[in-house]
């Protein structure tokens, strides 16, 4: 029997779907066994996955690593590895830039298993006691965040996510040199911003995640809306919680939907597995459509393929999650995924967390951020 072993973030959207998916590829592959373990959300971001690949045949992985993959040849190219209808299936149904996601230097390194991007959350109850709507517009929102009912995730890899979020929405994507991250007048508008919402902001938030936001508001009655942190079907789901939270699209920024940053992952393949096939097998089930349709979101999984996010069925169980979020998956910013890139978002983040909470000069931070920036851009060269 060939023993297989998957390692995944710990929440029930990261692990619960692919024990499933895992346990009913067992039934109909016998002579295959798969177990998963899990990391933190943390960690899932932060670890290495040249590391885990030594150690797992299968890696949940987060989509900026996949330059530092193939650059270290830990994970497979599983384009070289599938069928060429089924590789078509996958980027015909790609969710935003999903699929894309994955690619580099023309190679599908993970299949697209789950599909995210930052979405606005509501607690409608406490907006219908107070009289409130959902808002509609930047304006809106901060007119709630005066009254205190406004969260969103403040660690540092979430509000480096919500900078690049404000820079695409003043009309400019970050990256688009190699000598800054974005112009000064741009950087500066989103970090002025951001900083005026963010003193609007429980402090407490700085230290949450998007999990714990939204568990912060299901398990209290504090906090009404959070307007953009990566989106969470499960909370949309009628009994996984104390209470009920429904999504939407982001806000309007000058007549149009703010873009935030893609997130999602991807399930790849070791290239030191000593069970490749079985593996591939595996990863090929996972990511097909009928399984992401139904084992895979039924199971709490928030699908990376294009037909479950449209399916009626699914809506219904999810309050219509993907329906109302699809936008903004589609408009979502697509990270820069070179070699070196995870050096510049594990650190970038720290720089624009303490701006947020403690002021300081916007064009100093930009230089600290551009700083980063090069060193990132020299480290995928060694």
């Amino acid at each position: 029997m060939a023993v297989l072993k998957g390692i995944t973030w710990n929440h029930t959207r990261g692990l619960l779907p692919v024990v499933a998916t895992a346990q009913r590829f067992t039934e109909l592959n016998p002579e295959i066994e798969i177990t998963w373990e899990k990391r933190s959300l943390q960690e899932f971001a932060d670890a290495s996955i040249e590391d885990l690949a030594k150690r797992f045949d299968l890696l949940v992985i987060d989509h900026p690593w996949t330059g530092f993959g193939a650059h270290t040849n830990a994970i497979l190219p599983l384009s070289d590895h599938l069928s060429a209808d089924y590789i078509k299936d996958q980027e015909a149904n790609t969710v935003g830039h999903s699929y894309g996601s994955y690619v580099f230097s023309n190679k599908l390194w993970a299949l697209p298993i789950d599909a995210a991007t930052p979405v606005a959350a509501a607690r409608l109850d406490i907006l219908e006691k107070q009289g409130l709507k959902v808002p509609e517009t930047y304006d809106e929102l901060l007119i709630l965040a005066k009254k205190g009912l406004v969260a969103f995730a403040g660690i540092p890899v979430d509000v480096l996510m919500s900078f690049y979020m404000f820079c695409c929405s003043l009309n400019e994507a970050p990256f688009q040199s190699e000598d800054k991250v974005a112009s000064k007048e741009t950087g500066k508008k989103a970090l002025q911003m951001f900083r005026e919402l963010a003193q609007l902001i429980d402090p407490a938030n700085f230290n949450r995640n998007p999990i714990q936001v939204y568990e912060a508001m299901v398990n209290s009655d504090e906090i009404a809306y959070c307007p953009f942190a990566y989106g969470y079907s499960n909370y949309s789901r009628t009994g996984y919680s104390r209470k009920l939270l429904h999504f939407y699209d982001l806000v309007k920024l000058n007549n149009k939907s703010m873009i935030s940053s893609l997130g999602g992952t991807g399930l790849a393949v070791s290239s030191f597995s000593k069970n490749i096939s079985e593996a591939i097998k595996y990863a090929e089930f996972t990511g097909s459509s009928h399984v992401q349709q139904n084992i895979f979101a039924d199971n709490g999984g928030q699908p990376g393929h294009l037909q479950a996010w449209k399916s009626e069925r699914i809506n219904q169980l999810t309050h219509h999650y993907f329906k109302n979020t699809l936008p903004a998956l589609e408009r979502a910013f697509l990270r820069p995924r070179y070699s070196g890139h995870m050096y510049f978002q594990d650190h970038a983040g720290d720089i624009v967390r303490d701006y947020l909470m403690n002021g300081g000069n916007e064009e100093q931070v930009l230089e600290e951020i551009d700083a980063l920036y090069a060193k990132s851009l020299n480290l995928q060269t060694t």
